[in-house]
Parts: structure tokens; sequence; C-alpha cells
């Protein structure tokens, strides 16, 4: 986006008071009213290092231990359940990007992973070309910006259009995701962030992480808005 209308966008939001998404009440120049934001679900203090999947002690869980992940970490900002879900249901099929920048914001806020350089997961072109955009680019732009770090757009693709993951039994997803990432860059010795919006089971960044890793990256950190955790 150009910087002069980015700027024009965050001065007009600044001017106009606005209603809280989620609730309808005055929230000014914030997306959610003082009382809905404090209803956001947090993650319990002690979750896997790995997954960020609730563990006793924040040891590594017992299923990163048995079936060691491709990727190194994970962090996120929410626990996805309500009202967090309405809020990705709005960035996503609603187009809200304003949610993208308080997702963003958000994950800025708390812990913040280190890396060389941040990669939103890609979409497929399909799936791209009927969203009209890529939401885990949306809320990566400004974590880039704010971190300063190099935001890679062109060099990872999304090359099969896999059946959605939602609509399948946890145990069939890591199947179904198999060889779905294709990566043209040299990733040698570096340390890759992997912004998201909602991580389910970690199928899929886990075979993004292992297309990353197959192209040199030493390190690869999930961050995220939402973690979706296990009843």
């Amino acid at each position: 986006m150009n910087v002069f209308v980015r700027l024009w966008r965050e001065s007009l939001r600044r001017l106009l008071p606005q209603d809280c998404l989620l609730c309808g009440s005055p929230s000014g120049d914030a997306l959610l009213c003082p009382v809905c934001d404090l209803d956001l679900p947090r993650l319990p203090a002690e979750v896997c290092p790995i997954c960020a999947e609730a563990a006793p002690g924040g040891a590594t869980c017992g299923a990163c231990l048995s079936d060691p992940r491709h990727f190194d970490a994970t962090v996120a900002a929410f626990r996805y359940g309500f009202p967090a879900d309405k809020l990705v249901q709005s960035l996503k099929y609603q187009r809200r990007i304003a949610t993208a920048d308080f997702f963003a914001g958000a994950m800025f806020a708390g812990p913040r992973p280190d890396g060389d350089l941040i990669v939103p997961l890609p979409l497929h072109p399909a799936r791209l070309a009927e969203r009209g955009f890529n939401q885990s680019v949306e809320i990566a732009r400004p974590l880039a910006r704010a971190l300063r770090l190099p935001l890679e757009l062109d060099g990872c693709t999304r090359s099969r259009d896999t059946a959605p993951q939602a609509s399948l039994p946890w145990k069939e997803r890591k199947k179904n995701i198999r060889h779905a990432f294709e990566c043209a860059i040299d990733l040698s010795g570096r340390s890759v962030i992997v912004v998201d919006d909602v991580m389910t089971t970690g199928a899929t960044l886990d075979e993004f992480a292992r297309t990353l890793k197959a192209h040199g990256a030493v390190r690869v950190v999930n961050w995220v808005a939402a973690r979706v955790l296990r009843d």
C-alpha cells in the first residue's frame, strides 16, 4: 500500500469515532471496546514451547516428543475461541482488513520471536483469487515494519489446492497437506518467522516448515494470531 494512503487511513481512523466490531458499543479509535478486548481468550500460562498446546510446567508436550515437528517453536497471541474466532472470520470472510492490524498489534505487544525474515503462510492462487487477499500477508506487513525485518512475499508458494483442513479429521490433515508448498529461494543459515492467522493441528505449518528447512532454513518459528487448543 502507498505510504501516503496508509497514513491517510490511519489519520481517518483517529479522527472518526467508531463502534466496537464485536458488540457495537463506542470504541473511539480502537477496533474493540475495552470490555470486548478484555474478553478475548488468552492462552494458558503453561504451554508447550514448540506447538503452544497447553502443557504442565511449560514443558515440551508428549505429541511433540513422540512425533517431532519440523518447526522449532510457536508463539500465539490468543486462544482460538469466542470472541477471537469472530475477529478471524471478519478478516477472512468479511474483508475487514483493520482486523489484521489489530492482530498484528496484539502479537507485537506479546512475546516476539527472533528471526532473520518474515514469511506469511502462502495461499494457493485459486484461493487467493477467490478471497482477494491473503490474511496472513495482511497480518505480517505491520509486523515486518515494526521489527524492521524483510518480508518475503514471492519466494514461497502453495502449489497444491488441497481440501480445506477444517473439513478433515485431525489425523487426515497431515496427509492432505503433504508436498503442498514450494520454495524458490536459498534460506541457508537463516531463521524464518512464519506468520499465520490461526494454528489448529499445526499440520499445515509443519509441512511449510519442512519445505523451508529443505531449502536451508536452520530455524522456523510460527507466529500466529490464535491457537486452537484441544479440549
